[in-house]
Formats: structure tokens, sequence, C-alpha cells
């Protein structure tokens, strides 16, 4: 293609030149006002002079025609996965595509979103239309073609932010009359305190409502706790306790309707972490011995815990130095509060080598017994005082303690062992040693064991021969463990190696306390991206079928496999994000795949409303595939237009014809350099020199002389 074209290159500057033509403007006036002989010459000559300045130059360009570039946005977004818009969007991308092709010299450049970053950012179809126009001049932009439901969350706020000029057209899947009812969250709280209550502020909207109440069903960790009757539109207030620490799943479901476009808006899920405020611990202290300034130096180490510990200062042996009891303390220690009515408030009730003095009443033990019935934690580490009368086992504790002594103390050294069935507990499972070996070679002496026999619960460490040295048991609601042995205290200075005191206690207080990472026989799911990893906690060993329930419904067999004695472990790769319910016929574990309620899922009914304004602003249009069937696609015609102000009509949408072109060769001839324009501009000033003199005058034709001369 060759194209022509005038070209100045002034030989000098352009204010120059300026003052040239106003004077030569000036001079050009007064020569025509005063009707000079050969004025018109002047200004002919002055406009040479002036044009021979300006160098003009005739150029030739040789330049190859350019595509217009066209971009087609597909938008693979989480909505976009509902019914039949799959089908609907390959087949319009599909029919686009041939038809950009069919029409030539388009530069097409097809990009798809991303659906895993649909569901955390929502639908960003113009950050991938930047993208992928990144490198393409605004001036060759023809159009760009995006295939959505409109559910876009990067919208711009005008036509100029796109970065070019030219048409932007919408077409939009799905079709007329959709339907949606869906959970919409207020109010969702991350953390919460343990024994305490979160509110949840939740809203139910449904597009189509005839105004019929709704039934909302409020479960946490997958057991209903609530169920309201709501109106759609109305603000909901959702009491849901926090029960132990970790992740409390708290889940918000409302019944499905007919014609409903999905189902995933019919759940909300609200994971609420659960702290706890202040570990409120009582540490009630009986015969003085150095394991006793263990427990108080642990207690004390830990910021979160708030430690009341009640000392028995006089021993039995020295009962006989006539002091009434009364009068050891010289500030009375509320026993009544401690061990009556504020007995509920604590966490944790720990007997560290206790025995009957008259000290505590049978009433007040009685209530220890009750406070663990009903949901306590009690741990009662034994001396040799177990075995007497005077021991925790013949007062009312002995009713939850999970061992009977059999007066059989063992006063020699031994090593603690962990049993089978210790292996496979988590409070005991993994405990490793200082030295090479593993739990229980490498362990520290110990010197005494309080000779007993389980009678309920489990023996998770043993002695010598077998006997049992940690018992734990669960009590209606509550949990016990038993420590038959004063000895830890020498793992704690390292004596002989020392061993794993802090790790022990720490799993054996938060399993007293129900925390759910230590319970014995549990199910527990968690996400990585799209991987689920079910893990199940089994202390029997007892095998269950493990099954993988999706937001669809849609149910998977998992196959465990050992990982670590008791525990066993399986991973499944899921295609949808949700709630995913594990279960084994007894437990059930839940587990959100991708963000919480996901912005890309809030709305999901299609609709050309969102993205008709800035369309039109363009030039272009926002009009639906379907108009009643999902899966059907009736694509417009494309046409080639030039610039104009609308690009779309009844059947058709249009795409810019920019033009555009690349030079591949030049050539430039100058018209005022040379002979040809040294001899106008000479003629032009002769003309004009003679034309003043005289010398040359343009005559007039010759006609019939006047009248006067005839006569």
């Amino acid at each position: 293609m060759t194209a022509w074209s005038l070209d100045f290159a002034p030989l000098v500057p352009l204010w120059v030149l300026s003052a040239l033509a106003a004077a030569a403007l000036l001079v050009s006036a007064a020569l025509v006002w005063r009707r000079s002989r050969g004025a018109w010459l002047r200004v002919l000559a002055f406009g040479l002079a002036l044009l021979g300045l300006c160098d003009p130059n005739l150029v030739q360009e040789n330049r190859r025609p350019l595509k217009d570039i066209v971009a087609v946005v597909v938008d693979r977004s989480e909505s976009q996965q509902i019914g039949g818009r799959p089908a609907q969007t390959d087949k319009a991308r599909d029919a686009v595509a041939a038809r950009l092709k069919a029409l030539g010299d388009v530069d097409l450049r097809v990009v798809e979103t991303s659906r895993e970053q649909s569901a955390a950012e929502g639908t960003r179809l113009f950050a991938a239309l930047r993208d992928a126009l990144a490198d393409a001049p605004p001036e060759r932009v023809g159009g760009a073609i995006l295939i959505t439901d409109g559910d876009v969350h990067d919208l711009p706020g005008s036509a100029g932010a796109l970065g070019f000029k030219a048409p932007l057209h919408a077409l939009i899947t799905g079709h007329d009359g959709e339907r949606q009812r869906r959970i919409e969250l207020i109010e969702a709280p991350r953390y919460g305190i343990v024994g305490k209550h979160q509110v949840i502020a939740a809203r139910i909207l449904d597009n189509a409502s005839q105004g019929e109440p709704v039934k909302l069903t409020v479960r946490r960790d997958g057991e209903t706790i609530a169920t309201y009757d709501a109106e759609v539109g109305q603000r909901i207030e959702v009491r849901a306790p926090i029960e132990h620490a970790g992740v409390n799943v708290v889940e918000l479901e409302i019944a499905p309707v007919a014609d409903e476009l999905a189902s995933e808006g019919d759940r909300a899920v609200v994971n609420i972490d659960g702290v706890r405020d202040k570990l409120r611990v009582l540490l009630v202290s009986g015969k003085p011995h150095p394991g006793e300034r263990m427990w108080r130096n642990l207690l004390k180490s830990d910021a979160n815990v708030d430690l009341v510990h009640f000392t028995i200062l006089r021993p039995p042996e020295k009962g006989g130095d006539g002091v009434p009891i009364n009068e050891l303390s010289l500030i009375a220690f509320p026993v009544a509060d401690l061990f009556g009515r504020k007995i509920k408030d604590f966490d944790l009730i720990i007997f560290d080598r206790y025995a009957q003095q008259s000290i505590l009443p049978f009433a007040y033990l009685e209530n220890i017994a009750d406070y663990v019935r009903q949901g306590g934690a009690l741990l009662m580490a034994e001396g040799p005082e177990y075995s007497t009368p005077d021991g925790l086992y013949y007062s009312p504790l002995g009713a939850v303690a999970p061992a009977e002594p059999t007066g059989e103390d063992v006063e020699a050294p031994f090593r603690a062992q962990v049993p089978d069935l210790g292996l496979r507990h988590p409070v005991t499972r993994g405990l490793v040693g200082p030295g090479e070996g593993g739990a229980g070679r490498a362990w520290g002496r110990w010197f005494r064991l309080v000779g007993a026999k389980a009678t309920d619960g489990q023996t998770v460490m043993t002695g010598p021969d077998g006997k049992p040295l940690l018992v734990l048991s669960r009590i209606d609601k509550g949990r016990v463990g038993l420590l038959l042995s004063d000895q830890m205290w020498l793992w704690a200075r390292g004596y002989d190696g020392g061993g794993p005191y802090l790790d022990l206690l720490r799993r054996l207080a938060h399993w007293l306390m129900k925390e759910p990472e230590l319970e014995e026989e549990a199910l527990r799911a968690s996400a990585h991206g799209r991987a689920v990893t079910v893990e199940r906690q089994s202390v029997s060993g007892a095998a269950r079928d493990t099954f993988l329930t999706g937001p669809d419904g849609a149910r998977t067999k998992l196959a465990l496999e050992p990982v670590a004695p008791g525990l066993s472990r399986a991973q499944a790769t899921v295609d949808r994000f949700g709630l995913y319910r594990a279960e084994d016929g007894e437990h059930v574990a839940l587990v959100n795949v991708g963000p919480e309620n996901p912005l890309e899922m809030r709305d999901v009914v299609s609709t050309p409303e969102k993205l008709r304004p800035l369309a039109e602003e363009t030039g272009g249009s926002a009009r639906r595939l379907s108009a009643s069937k999902a899966d059907d696609a009736d694509i417009p015609r494309i046409v080639g237009l030039n610039p104009a102000p609308s690009y779309a009509g009844s059947g058709y949408i249009g795409l810019k014809r920019t033009g555009s072109s690349e030079l591949i060769g030049a050539r430039s001839t100058s018209l005022a350099s040379g002979f040809f324009g040294l001899a106008l501009l000479l003629g032009a000033v002769i003309a004009g020199w003679l034309a003043e003199s005289g010398r040359f005058r343009l005559r007039r034709p010759r006609g019939p002389p006047p009248i006067a001369a005839r006569r």
C-alpha cells in the first residue's frame, strides 16, 4: 500500500519564520491598499519565499496493513459452572472465534479467567482483559467481547479506564427468570472465648420471594443448636456457644426451593477460633515434697494460667504440737468459697499428694466429684498416701478414681514405659526422650510407684511388670487423670537424662479439658487449596468405612492409610468449593474448602444490567445468548465497521476497523530546493520588478474604440 503526504522541515526557527511572515503580510497589505503596480506579484514572491523557508517535501510511504486486535475474555469463574452455563460458554467461545477469523485481518486474543482466583477474589474479567491487551497499541484495538454471566467484581467506573477507544460487547450466559435464595452474612466473628457465646448476624435474600417465612437451621460442629423462622430480608442474630478451643464450625442452612439456581447459597459457614481467656487452675498440695515446686513453676510460667494454690502446711506427723488447725493461718483461706459455690469456675483441679487431714470436709470432696461428673477436669498426682486409709481413694473422690490401691508400692529404680494402648493414645503417642531410641528407652529413672489396679479407663503408661503408672478415665461428662508416682520432678530436673514432662503434662491437661486434637476416637478434616485431608484417630483400632460428602451431596468413600499407631489418613482432591462433611458412622468432621462464603457465589443470578452502561458508553452492547434455555447460545453476527458512535444492532455486533499499518519504506522529494524551486522564486521576483517598473504589465484585450474617439 502506497501513501502520499506533504511534510515540512523549516530551515529557520519557527519564531523567525513567524516574524518574516508577519512582515511580509504587512508589506503585502500596504502594496495592495495603495494599488501599486505588481502588488499581487510581490505578494506571490513573498509567499514563495516563505514556502521555500518551510522546505516542503513530498513524501511517498510504502505501508503494510496491520490486523485489528480483538480480545475475547471467557469467564471461567465458579458461578459459570452452574447448570448449562459451561456448555453455553464453550459454544459461544467457539462460534465467536470462528466468526472473527472469517472476518479477516483480525488478531484474535482469547483469554480465560482463573476458576481458582475467582473463588478468592470474585470474577475479575477486566483484569484479564488488561492482561490480554497489555502489549497492544491502543490505536490498533478493534474491540473486546466478554462471554460471562454478568456477575463481574472489577467493573471499571468509566469507558476511559479501559485504555482503548473501541466497542465493548458482553454476551451473557444463563437465561431470564433465574431464582436464587441465599444467606448473607452481616457480622461473622473470627474469634470467641471458650464457654461464652458469639453473635452471628445474617439475613436471607430471595429474588423471587412470595413473602413466605424461611426455616433457618444452625449447627455447630455438625450438631444442631437452634432453628429460626425468618422473613426474607430480616436481620437474624444467632447466638453460637463456643464449646472448645480451636476451630468451631458454625453452619447456617436454609431449605432449598424448587427451580433454585444453585444450592451453595443455601448454606453459610463461619469458622470461629475458640480461645481461652484465662485457664483457671486449682492446685491442692498435701505433703511437702520436691515435686510441689515443679507443679507451681510449671503453672506459673504460663501467663494464660490463673493459678489458685491451696497448700497443707502441717504434715500429719506434726499433729501433736497442740496448735489448733484454725490457728495455723494468719489470713483465713476461703475454703468454703473455693470448694463450694465457686468450684465450677475452675477449668482444672490438681491434687498433689493430698491426704485427708480434716482440712477439707467430705462435703467439699463430694462437690469436686460432682464437678467432675458434670464436665470438670481432675488430675490426681499420688504418692504413698494413696494407699493409706487417709488417701483420696477412700474419700468421696474414690468414686471417680480410675484405679484401686493394692498396697504393693514399688520403691526401686524403674523407667516409665508406654504400652501398645499408650502408643495409640494421643496423650502419649510419639513422646520422645532426650536421647536416641525413642520413647521409654531413653527416659530417666524413677524410684517410686504406687501399687494399684486399674478399675476403669485406659492405662497409657506403665511401670515395672506392667503396673499402671498413668490412667485416664471418663466419668459421665468429665475426665480424670491418675498419676501413680510423685517422681516426675526428676524428669524436670534432668536426672538420668530426664524425660518429656512438659509435653506429657501439656497434653494431659488439654485432654482433661477436652481439646478436640487429643480425643481418643475422633475424625478430623483439613483443607489446603482443593486438597482435603481426613484423619481418623482411633485408640480401639476398629475399622470403619469413612465417606466424604461434598456441598452438592456427592459421596465418596475414602481409603484411609495408617501413618502412625492409632492414626490413619486419606487425601482427596475436590473440584468444588464449599462445606465438606467427613463421616465414619459415629463421628463427623466438617471442613470448608476455599474461602468462607466466597464473593463469587453470593449472587449467581445472571444479568446483563451490570455491564450494559459501560458497554453502551463504548458503543457496544450487552445481550443474552439465550432467553429461556441455559444450554442454548444464539450468537449474533460480527461485522467490521468504520469508526462510528454505535457498533451494535438488533442482530449484529460490530468491531472498529482501525486502518492501522506498518511503515516498510519511504522516499522524500523536496519541492522548494533545486532548480525548479529557485526558478519559480526568481521568476516571481523578476515579474514583480518588471511590473513595478512599467516594463511588464498585463494588457487588457482589444475591443471597439470609445465613442469619443469615433467622433
